[in-house]
């Protein structure tokens, strides 16, 4: 009778005859393939670190960082306080300037005493009243005065002479002129204006006669000091 070999044993067999076979009974060389390795930095395996929320409420802001609300500005500190200008003061102030000048003087003519006087024989006096009072919308309290000139002879020359107040000293301004032997009575400065009461005299008087107590509203504009109005009554020495 004769033998037949098992398939099993044929099969291994012909395999190791032909190396065509790989290891029997075991994965085959198609499945005992890898896969390739993955790209550097592509691990498909899950990381610690959560990602980046794209919902829900925003962070809160690092300490020192984001936005920070603009404080309040500082208050304005209150205005200079000047002190006001006093009678006084003007017994040593300049009047007249190479600018504005006071008569025919070329320069100023400063006051010692309230007294100034030149070689020819001329002598500036400042006379009373004076009156103290806003003028020129700074907010400084500034002077107008009244001083005389007499260069020896009869006659007398009444002007009246504002000073602005700059830091709390008189500095000349302007003068107008009232004229010979008119003497003032009261000076009054209020609201920006200045009342100025003087005595004068009509056409038909001697310069040596005074009939008229003229009470006249002086404003400042820049370097002029204008009289706006004026009022007359009589007047009997």
């Amino acid at each position: 009778m004769r033998r037949h070999l098992p398939s099993f044993a044929i099969l291994t067999l012909a395999c190791l005859l032909t190396a065509g076979c790989g290891d029997i009974g075991g994965t085959s060389s198609a499945d005992a393939t890898t896969a390739p390795d993955a790209p550097a930095g592509t691990d498909d395996a899950p990381t610690d670190a959560p990602a980046p929320a794209t919902t829900g409420p925003a962070a809160a802001p690092a300490p020192g960082g984001g936005a920070t609300s603009t404080p309040p500005p500082a208050p304005a500190p209150p205005p200079k306080q000047v002190p006001a200008l006093t009678c006084q003061q003007l017994a040593s102030a300049h009047v007249g300037s190479a600018e504005v000048p006071y008569l025919d003087y070329a320069d100023y003519l400063p006051l010692t005493d309230g007294v100034w006087s030149g070689e020819d024989g001329d002598t500036v006096t400042l006379r009373k009243p004076c009156g103290i009072g806003h003028l020129d919308g700074d907010g400084a309290v500034d002077a107008v005065g009244t001083v005389s000139m007499n260069g020896g002879g009869s006659g007398t020359f009444f002007t009246l002479v504002v000073w602005r107040n700059v830091d709390g000293k008189p500095v000349y301004r302007t003068a107008t002129e009232l004229g010979d032997r008119t003497p003032v009575v009261s000076i009054t400065v209020s609201g920006g204006k200045a009342k100025v009461v003087w005595l004068t005299r009509s056409a038909d008087r001697s310069m040596a006669e005074l009939n008229i107590r003229r009470t006249s509203v002086y404003r400042l504009s820049g370097t002029a000091f204008t009289e706006v109005s004026h009022t007359d009554a009589p007047y009997q020495p």
